[in-house]
């Protein structure tokens, strides 16, 4: 990728992020297009972000593959891996190979390469010393993100960092866990509303989160107040087919 184009896709990774923070931004759509542009950018093949529910635990919110899908949550489930380590520590991990981590991880090493990658790197999502989260990218290849790339995965994580939490807010800590607590409770709904279209269109979950995506941005909507809708079955995924021009497989 020459100069000119790098720097333009920093840019548009910069404005697809800096387009969610509306005074009602949508915050699944601000942490799916953080991962998606940061996966794209930053030349890796998957990505995955948790965030921490009033617990004080991390829970899967987006991710861009199904293989991104079940390596966090294994990480998750063993409470070990690059990402939970992210997390407590407040610092990004680079694990430029994972079979050579040895047995600091081992749960996150197999299911990291039986998905076929090689290579992770988790950002954490914090502000002012506050962790909320971390996005963690997955590559197929055996290499370190360079130092240039790492930066640039921070600082798009901080803009979102700073979406997620509205600045304005943050003295008030109730409300940042309140904000929280709404974001994993949009996940649930999501998925709900991801299977029901994937079944009823015969496509799989990933191409069923673009369809659900697509009709939240067409009408002004957010993602989770479609999902919502879906799930209680106040607007029919037959519907959203046919303003897409989706055919469902018989």
């Amino acid at each position: 990728m020459d100069g000119t184009s790098r720097e333009a896709r920093v840019n548009t990774a910069f404005v697809a992020v800096a387009d969610t923070l509306t005074t009602d931004f949508d915050v699944v759509d601000l942490l799916h297009t953080l991962v998606e542009q940061c996966t794209e950018i930053l030349d890796t093949d998957a990505g995955g972000l948790m965030l921490v529910d009033g617990d004080g635990q991390l829970q899967l919110m987006t991710s861009t593959s199904e293989g991104a899908d079940l390596v966090e949550i294994m990480q998750i489930d063993a409470a070990s891996g690059p990402c939970i380590e992210c997390f407590t520590t407040g610092t990004a991990i680079s694990v430029p190979d994972i079979q050579e981590t040895g047995g600091r991880w081992p749960a996150f090493q197999k299911a990291a390469l039986q998905q076929g990658f090689y290579s992770a790197h988790a950002t954490p999502l914090k502000l002012r010393g506050q962790v909320i989260g971390t996005m963690n990218l997955f590559s197929t290849k055996r290499a370190a993100l360079s130092e240039r790339d790492a930066a640039l995965g921070q600082a798009l994580a901080d803009v979102a960092t700073i979406g997620i939490l509205q600045e304005r807010l943050v003295k008030e800590g109730n409300i940042i866990i309140e904000q929280l607590h709404f974001a994993l409770d949009s996940r649930i709904l999501i998925e709900q509303a991801k299977g029901m279209i994937a079944h009823s269109l015969s496509i799989d979950v990933g191409e069923a989160f673009s369809v659900l995506r697509s009709h939240a941005r067409t009408n002004n909507l957010t993602i989770r107040y479609v999902a919502e809708e879906i799930s209680n079955r106040r607007l029919s995924v037959r519907r959203i087919a046919d303003e897409i021009a989706i055919v469902p497989t018989v």
